[in-house]
């Protein structure tokens, strides 16, 4: 039986920035997951692999990436990599979705890689650096390497394991800190405090690894959404990560947080609001030097984007343009954005993209901001 990196396991998310990673799989699931605002890991019971398996994958897409590269020589296309290529070794077989990642990335130069599930760090440093030392022994075009990592975790472990860490090439760490407000982070169940927050950013940061964290405006909600985004700037002001992510909170069926939602303790900020809250957080973020990035299709305005404190200004602009407009003007916008018509407000100057936004409008019925809240909520969901 063909098994070359046909068993390779592999978890269902990674950030957007690794859409071209190999995927490794370091532990199964969540070790934390009771988030009240996340149901990507339920039913997964947590479960850390060992070190053979994880080598074991590492060694499995060595082989498919060797066969791969040998049919594309074979067929005169000089290390191309391509769909070819991939159907001269598979054969009228399937390609599974591990080999069609691990052909994906050696298109792309095979040089990033991303660790998952929620909390890869979660293991030992050393088993992480064993793993690390196999995959750059069979990988030595393997740039960056990036995961996820929970802040109960990271401020749990020493300066001495992330540097251990990063001498062993890990590049990034992907944080969710969600909020800084002590309230919030209690209502929905995060499991971390402020101070853990703080503790772990500096602990990634000290050790010279890139420190990526990511934000949930909307989370929250309309009653807590001034402290949530001040409090959240003040946590990251003290941590001065290298990337702060925006994600706006979408709720779903399979989140704890949609039953607060349908019973009323819970209600969720509009796309304005957010809009709001994303201005408040970044007016009060004083002491970064962190790029802000909004890479999520959840998030409503693509252009909050730029480098602190020098683009402050410019992203400040944006969010302020959005609310200068008039209220019909937001509501084509927001439909025109979540349908996928336009991305950005300029967007609506073509008369055919304008068109097609009003075509859609009127074949949805959308007639008030209550109507677009209710159907970007719709769409949100589908998003996740």
């Amino acid at each position: 039986m063909d098994t070359a990196a046909e068993c390779m396991e592999q978890g269902p998310i990674r950030p957007p920035s690794e859409a071209y990673s190999l995927f490794l799989r370091l532990a199964r699931g969540c070790p934390w997951n009771k988030c009240a605002f996340c149901g990507t890991y339920r039913g997964i019971r947590y479960s850390p692999r060992t070190t053979e398996e994880i080598k074991a994958d590492i060694d499995g897409a060595f082989e498919w990436a060797s066969r791969i590269r040998a049919a594309s020589q074979e067929n005169g296309r000089a290390g191309a990599i391509d769909e070819r290529a991939i159907a001269a070794v598979a054969g009228n077989a399937p390609v599974s979705s591990s080999r069609w990642n691990v052909a994906s990335w050696l298109s792309r130069g095979a040089e990033h890689v991303f660790l998952q599930d929620a909390d890869a760090l979660a293991l030992p440093a050393k088993a992480v650096r064993e793993v690390l030392a196999h995959l750059k022994d069979r990988f030595p075009t393997v740039a960056r390497v990036t995961t996820y990592c929970r802040s109960r975790t990271a401020a749990r472990k020493n300066a001495d394991d992330f540097r251990m860490l990063a001498d062993s090439g890990l590049s990034r760490v992907h944080v969710g800190l969600e909020s800084g407000c002590a309230e919030v982070l209690e209502a929905v169940r995060k499991g971390v405090s402020a101070e853990d927050h703080v503790k772990a950013g500096l602990n990634i940061k000290e050790a010279g690894i890139s420190l990526s964290e990511y934000v949930m405006p909307g989370l929250g909600g309309t009653r807590l959404s001034s402290p949530h985004a001040t409090e959240t700037a003040r946590v990251l002001n003290l941590i001065n990560p290298d990337f702060i992510r925006l994600r706006t909170l979408a709720v779903t069926p399979d989140h704890d947080l949609h039953a607060a939602v349908a019973g009323g303790g819970f209600n969720p900020p509009g796309d304005d609001a957010i809009v709001r809250e994303i201005r408040l957080l970044i007016e009060n973020l004083t002491e970064v030097e962190s790029t802000v990035v909004s890479d999520h299709i959840l998030n409503l305005l693509e252009e909050v984007e730029g480098r602190l404190p020098g683009d402050k200004g410019r992203i400040l602009a944006v969010i302020d343009a959005y609310l200068s407009m008039d209220e019909d003007s937001r509501i084509r916008f927001r439909l025109g954005r979540r349908t996928g018509i336009i991305r950005v407000p300029a967007d609506l100057s073509d008369p055919r993209s304008a068109a097609r936004v009003d075509s859609a409008r009127r074949m949805l019925g959308v007639q008030s901001s209550q109507d677009m809240d209710l159907l970007c909520r719709e769409i949100m969901r589908s998003y996740i």
